[in-house]
């Protein structure tokens, strides 16, 4: 009897994956469920957390996660901005670098693309994440280029690959496909080959089930 897990890369089986992810095994979406971790946090997390409530009210955090040493803070994707520049320039938390913007697609939740912006204070020494859920129908997360100007071509890249749309930044356009691509090739749904490549001419790329295996 199945216990419910996924087999294989995006449900690839059998002969033919030449991934080395044949034999991914992934949980169905209930074992993902969004959970709190209980406070106290520890360490500077409950400095961090209590900073952000006191200037941004105790809504300011839809879950608060701490997994492997490391804090998550996830959030309104219409207070991404906000919650960017309050951590930037409050003096208890100065988190002043963002690292990186990056896009996941988690298909089997209703918000299914997630935004996660990685933060450093190099006052402080510190690391935490933002992170942020949308949904297909509605796509739409604030843009943080006016308070990380950084962060300018990795939305635009999160944009092109899963489709996000961040409002306010200056010039979203594709930045990796063409302009006139269809689609966003990072999604999970999106085909793994089959596509016609424009540098060459008649050029085919077969799914990986069809693709050579060598043994």
């Amino acid at each position: 009897m199945s216990d419910g897990n996924d087999q294989g890369l995006f449900g690839v089986k059998g002969t033919g994956d030449t991934s080395g992810f044949g034999g991914l095994v992934r949980q169905p979406s209930s074992a993902f469920e969004l959970v709190s971790t209980p406070e106290p946090l520890g360490g500077y997390f409950d400095e961090v957390l209590a900073a952000l409530r006191e200037l941004l009210g105790e809504d300011v955090a839809r879950a608060v996660v701490v997994d492997r040493g490391e804090l998550t803070i996830h959030i309104a994707p219409d207070r991404t901005e906000e919650v960017c520049k309050t951590l930037r320039d409050d003096e208890s938390l100065r988190f002043e670098l963002c690292d990186a913007v990056s896009g996941v697609d988690y298909p089997d939740q209703r918000n299914r693309l997630h935004v996660v912006y990685h933060l450093t204070s190099m006052t402080y020494r510190r690391r935490i994440r933002l992170e942020t859920a949308v949904g297909l129908e509605n796509p739409v997360v604030h843009s943080v280029t006016s308070v990380y100007p950084t962060a300018d071509w990795q939305e635009r890249e999160a944009y092109d690959m899963f489709g996000v749309v961040f409002e306010g930044h200056p010039h979203l356009t594709r930045i990796l496909m063409p302009d006139d691509w269809e689609g966003h090739p990072q999604r999970k749904d999106y085909p793994l080959g089959g596509i016609a490549v424009e540098y060459k001419d008649g050029a085919h790329i077969p799914p990986p089930d069809e693709r050579r295996a060598y043994k």
